[in-house]
Parts: C-alpha cells; structure tokens; sequence
C-alpha cells in the first residue's frame, strides 16, 4: 500500500509558487492530497499542475479564534477521513492547525517546516501568546525542519523546542530553485532591452530590482528611502523596479513611501507577475532589504539569472549571499547602509563584475531544486521505515 501524505499551507500561494513542482515529484512515491484555504482558482492550478487531490479548508492569516477552533475541527475530521501516514505543514498558521489537528486524530508522522517566524517583529502580550502557540506547534510536531541555519539557532534560542526535534534538510530552502528554469540563458540581449524600453528605461540606466510583497517587513520603506536621495549622474539613471503585489492590509507601507513610489518618475512597479524571470534577466542587481527570512527564494532566484545581491544580515539571507563573493551584507532597517551598498555596486566596476561572475554558480552548487527535493523524500521514507507504516 503506497503511504499517504498531506500537505497543508495556509493559503494556496504557498502551495502554487513556494513549492512547485515538489507535490509532482512526490506523487512519484506517496499518495499526495494538498490542503489550503479558499481560492478555487489557484488550487485548481496546482491539482492540474501537480497532477495531486487538492482540497479546500478555511484558514486566516491573522488571529481569529473562533476561525480557528473551527478549522482544528475540519482538519481533525479530515485526518480521521483520510487516515494520512504524514501530515506536513507550511506558514505559521496551517502548522498550528495542522499539527494539533494532526496529534488529535493520532496521525504517526506530523511534520512542521518553518520557513520565517513573524513573531519575532512582535513585542508584549501579542509576542508572548505568539511565543507560546509556537511552542504548541512544535510539542504537536513528530520533526520539525527549519528551513535555514539561522532559524535553527533562533528556534534553540528562544526555547520552541529540543535539538532532537529539529533538523536542516539538504543546505536549507523548503524547494530549493530549479536552475535550468531560471537562468539567464533563456533571454536575450535584445528582449531586455525591449522590455526596458516598454518599461521606460534606457540601456544605460542602472536597475535594482525587489521581488515581492511590497510590505514593510521586507524593507520596502528603507529602500524607497534610500533610493530617492541617490543622486543621479548626468546621462546616467539609476532605477528602481518593484516587482510584486501591494499588500496593505496586514503590514502596510507608510504613507511617504506610497506616495514617493507614485510621484517618482525612476521609481516603477509591475505589480504581481506570474513569471518574474524577464524582469531579473534586464536588471542589474536585487535589493533585498527584508527584515525577517525563512530562506528567501527571490534571493535564489536572482543569484540564478547571475545577478549580485544586497540582502540584510538575517537568516537566510546571510547564508545565500557571501559579503564580497556574490554580494553585499548590510543591517536590517540601516537606509544609510542600503544605499551606501547601492552607491557601492555602481561605481566600483571591478567589485560589481566580481560579484556578478560568482553569483549564478553559487547557487547552482548548493541549491539545486533536485537535491532538496531527493532529500525531503529520504527523509520520509526513513521516517515511515522507523515508523513502520
């Protein structure tokens, strides 16, 4: 009998981008049943994608407790339906709910991924219940995987858990990048500077690019800030690309970053992109300034399509990018550092083709998609072995 294995985010993005092609590559061995929140749409893209059973349960993104005794109660009877061997959670919420869930209909194997931790950027009674649903999550879980050496030491450092529960798999990342897909290979000279000029940008200009939600916890106010008192150079622009959605419901930008992003004409924002390859292959360097990180694939992403990064100094980010071999280092929430690093990779030539030349191989060494995926499937066909399921 083939063992089954549920996957459960919280919203569907997680499942749709985070971890594409890894349901796929699972169905191989397990019987996979993926469980996210409501958006029809995104979940129907992964069943068809992923070839997998999806199936729709109601879960928040914030704290609502009757919500959430609610959804315990669906996953508990969903667990006792499916009779899963493994039942795996991503984002904070769903490993919440799926764990205690998972414990209640005694499913053998609960695994819980931790791939960023929110609660750090909290402070007073909010911090201390967020602390103490972390430790649930983690006494309900069998294993529990940070997703970078840095969350590894902050999950012993706050006391979450003992070091016999957790474990790094592979090098870090809960997907790893698939660097045949994303390498600058596929583009041309000539498409890049057809999407510059679509986009308003010259062939000389310098562009740094962010990928994401443009929310404040990735920096965004910091690197707005930074950007608009470079000084530009006769003939010469520098340029800043945000490519990704505006979020302004949970972690909203400040007002004077939402409207410099509006009135300046340098500034330029694509919104949500399904494929942000082309965009990385026309610019020049990834600005990273995020505050908090599991193991940010946008940072993958970027090194893949060869280019330099500046990231903050946090986990994952700091385990990406080496300070002067494919980037540059600078503190989290530092605007006089980020753009010190910004002012840095366009004068110094010699650095700024250093960096580039070392970044796409980084990564292809150490983070191919293959590698993380072949050692997430050992490691549950040795967890259903020692279980005997």
């Amino acid at each position: 009998m083939t063992a089954k294995l549920l996957r459960i985010t919280t919203v569907p993005i997680s499942l749709n981008v985070l971890l594409k092609g890894q349901l796929k590559f699972m169905k191989n061995h397990y019987e996979i049943l993926a469980v996210s929140s409501s958006s029809e749409s995104e979940l129907k893209e992964v069943k068809n994608r992923e070839r997998v059973a999806t199936y729709q349960l109601e879960m928040t993104r914030a704290i609502t407790p009757l919500k959430d005794l609610k959804a315990v109660w669906r996953l508990y009877k969903l667990f006792i339906k499916e009779k899963p061997h493994i039942v795996h959670t991503h984002t904070p919420k769903a490993g919440t709910l799926g764990m205690l869930a998972a414990i209640m209909a005694r499913v053998p194997i609960r695994l819980h991924t931790v791939a960023g931790l929110p609660l750090l950027e909290a402070s007073g009674l909010k911090r201390m219940l967020l602390d103490a649903v972390e430790k649930l999550t983690y006494k309900c879980s069998t294993k529990v995987y940070p997703n970078s050496k840095g969350l590894y030491k902050i999950i012993l450092n706050q006391g979450y858990c003992k070091d016999q529960k957790l474990k790094l798999i592979a090098n870090g990342s809960s997907n790893g990048i698939d660097t045949t897909y994303f390498s600058p290979a596929h583009f041309s000279e000539q498409q890049s500077q057809d999407l510059r000029q679509q986009l308003g940008i010259q062939k000389e200009d310098f562009v740094f690019i962010f990928v994401g939600r443009l929310v404040s916890d990735k920096g965004i106010n910091e690197l707005v800030s930074a950007f608009k008192s470079l000084s530009f150079g006769e003939g010469f622009r520098e340029r800043l690309l945000l490519v990704g959605p505006l979020e302004s419901e949970l972690d909203p930008l400040l007002p004077e970053t939402l409207k410099e992003i509006e009135v300046n004409p340098n500034i330029i924002t694509t919104g949500f992109q399904d494929d942000v390859r082309p965009y990385f292959a026309m610019s020049d360097a990834l600005a990273f300034p995020s505050y908090r990180e599991g193991f940010p694939n946008v940072v993958m992403q970027a090194g893949a399509m060869g280019l330099p990064s500046i990231v903050s100094d946090i986990n994952g980010c700091n385990e990406i990018i080496e300070e002067g071999k494919n980037g540059l280092i600078i503190p989290a929430k530092d605007t006089k550092a980020l753009q010190r690093a910004m002012i840095k990779l366009i004068k110094d030539q010699n650095l700024y083709e250093k960096l580039k030349s070392n970044s796409r191989e980084m990564i292809t060494l150490r983070y191919e998609q293959r590698l993380v995926w072949e050692a997430i499937l050992e490691e549950y066909n040795q967890l259903v072995k020692n279980k005997n399921v």
